[in-house]
């Protein structure tokens, strides 16, 4: 539990810090004045100065956020003030965070399709699982199963398909030992969550060069971005259950995913920062993308919301997104204590 809640800390701590980073960077860029980089939220725990910003560490790693100047309505007029900027360079700074997470999360699959790979689709097997039927039988890392029953498997998606398709049954498999061809005889196990049939082989792994990395990791990310959408407009029109966990739900989600190594990490934080990057997004005060839609109503009307009933709004949302994760945490809990 407590390594758990660690690699918690640190995952969330890693997107968040991206995200800010992100809305800094850019604010730097067209000249804002930054007063505070903070990451997390609540009581002060560290900080340093350094030129014009502070750069602090706060209690709770909930969030985190840039104190810009001009952006509270009652701060002094400075000619470095986020609203001394155009529209598009506002935009531009608040678009900044979500689009982190979305390179973040490119990064991280190009890091794992080059350190760790992607599965083969070879019939050559990696390795086996100790107490298995394979193991039984005397299956080796290397060995390629060409056949099932006499039935060709030029495939690992073949393969595993014509093994799948019998569960608890007696199976015949053509096995090719470097040059040398044996038949093996064994009995598959039965999954009995989806009734199919296993034998314990572990798939080839084939690691890709940087390039090809680069491109798999944009197409992989934008194919999970329209996914992430798909579930929600899908959640939201009542057509499956809604999926969501809260802080004690990741913890748990996290634990799993530490079982099964570092390459599940990576994957599991890649994922959550294209949630998080597209999330924030959405035109929910608080949140960056209803910043977005009051710049862009400025730009239209050609002058800006009163800043006033713009920060209430966003007031609300905030309040609205803490008692939303109160309820998901209660939830968490309740669900783990049935468990």
């Amino acid at each position: 539990m407590i390594v758990s809640i660690a690699v918690t800390v640190l995952i969330l701590g890693l997107l968040i810090f991206v995200h800010e980073l992100g809305h800094f960077l850019v604010a730097k860029m067209v000249g804002i004045r930054v007063h505070e980089f903070a990451l997390g939220m609540g009581p002060l725990v560290w900080s340093r100065k350094s030129g014009e910003t502070l750069y602090s560490l706060r209690a709770l790693p909930i969030g985190g956020f840039n104190r810009m100047a001009g952006m509270d309505p009652e701060e002094p007029y400075d000619p470095r003030g986020f609203n001394t900027r155009t529209v598009g360079q506002r935009m531009g700074v608040i678009a900044a965070g979500s689009l982190m997470n979305f390179l973040l999360a490119i990064l991280l699959f190009v890091i794992f399709f080059m350190g760790i790979g992607i599965i083969s689709n070879s019939n050559r097997i990696s390795g086996v699982l100790e107490g298995s039927p394979a193991e039984a039988a005397g299956l080796q890392a290397g060995d390629r199963i060409v056949a099932v029953d006499g039935k060709e498997t030029p495939t690992w998606e073949q393969l595993t398909s014509a093994i799948r398709s019998r569960p608890n049954e007696e199976i015949v498999l053509t096995v090719m030992r470097g040059e040398e061809e044996r038949q093996i005889v064994l009995q598959t196990l039965r999954d009995e969550e989806e009734n199919v049939g296993l034998i314990g082989v572990k798939p080839s792994v084939e690691k890709k060069g940087f390039f090809e990395s680069i491109w798999l990791g944009v197409t992989y990310s934008v194919s999970l971005i329209v996914l992430i959408l798909q579930q929600l407009f899908l959640m939201i029109g009542g057509q499956v259950p809604p999926k969501v966990a809260g802080p004690v739900g990741m913890v748990q989600i996290v634990g799993e995913a530490v079982n099964f190594g570092i390459g599940t990490i990576i994957q599991f934080t890649a994922m959550l920062s294209l949630n998080l990057g597209l999330i924030n997004l959405f035109p929910i005060p608080a949140l960056d993308g209803s910043r977005l839609v009051f710049l862009a109503v400025e730009g239209l009307r050609g002058r800006p919301i009163n800043p006033e009933k713009e920060n209430f709004l966003h007031f609300l949302g905030f309040v609205l997104l803490i008692g939303l994760m109160i309820l998901i945490t209660y939830q968490d809990i309740w669900r783990i204590l049935l468990d």
